[in-house]
């Protein structure tokens, strides 16, 4: 993978997450890395730091490919499968329970990049 997340990105997400009364664990991946068809008892809340990841949503045969800053808020229950970018991927992830989130708003998320 290539370097760092930029400036202050992590902290900035965290401090987000925080105010949400989430706390988050930080994973990644390398290129090429395939999650096959999933779901969680859970609503998943990631923002990606470093990289990219392509997440495909079942329910709804949509796609979402995902960069620095971007977040995803994706429901308990919701199918979904992910490949990771040609970069590798460094995400933070929380998660929700109860209240059902929606998934991806970008005007909201590419404001972490900033």
């Amino acid at each position: 993978m290539k370097s760092g997340p930029p400036d202050g990105l992590e902290a900035r997400i965290r401090a987000r997450l925080k105010q949400e009364g989430l706390s988050a664990t930080r994973w990644s991946n390398d290129a090429g890395a395939v999650y096959a068809v999933h779901q969680h008892p859970y609503a998943k809340v990631l923002y990606v730091l470093r990289g990219g990841i392509t997440f495909a949503l079942h329910e709804g045969r949509q796609s979402l490919t995902m960069g620095p800053g971007d977040r995803m808020d994706l429901p308990a229950g919701t199918p979904h499968s992910a490949r990771v970018g040609p970069d590798g991927v460094v995400c933070l992830e929380a998660q929700r329970t109860g209240a059902a989130a929606q998934v991806l708003n970008r005007d909201i998320v590419s404001s972490e990049q900033r």
